[in-house]
């Protein structure tokens, strides 16, 4: 990542890998870094930040001279590495499966109280 273009162009990949991946809303990278910054581990939140912080110095001509390039790259790297990894069907399945059990767990706890509330009445 050596130029402004580069830099942005990465970033904005990232932002539609996490829309996608983590189904976060906002109109750009540190939006939607901040509304779902939550779902990343804190080292890979801490990464993005990284990223998110180093947009508007992109942007400037002088400052961009005082970006470190390979902590942008790595941080790129850790990002995006961690996104693909998350695999959108397993969290379907492990959402659903969740929300069975629930019901599950509820179903035996009613019967459970209406055995106990008819062996009350009964006796």
């Amino acid at each position: 990542m050596s130029d402004s273009s580069q830099i942005d162009a990465r970033i904005d990949g990232l932002f539609r890998l996490m829309r996608t991946k983590l189904k976060v809303r906002g109109r750009d990278f540190p939006s939607a870094l901040e509304k779902g910054g939550r779902l990343l581990p804190k080292a890979v939140r801490k990464q993005a930040q990284v990223l998110a912080d180093a947009i508007p110095l992109s942007a400037h001509p002088k400052l961009r001279a005082t970006l470190d390039h390979r902590a942008l790259e790595r941080a790129a790297r850790d990002l995006e590495t961690h996104l693909e990894a998350i695999d959108l069907a397993e969290q379907r399945k492990s959402y659903w499966l969740g929300v069975l059990g629930t019901i599950a767990f509820n179903l035996l706890l009613i019967i459970a109280a209406l055995i106990v509330f008819a062996l009350w009445q009964s006796s």
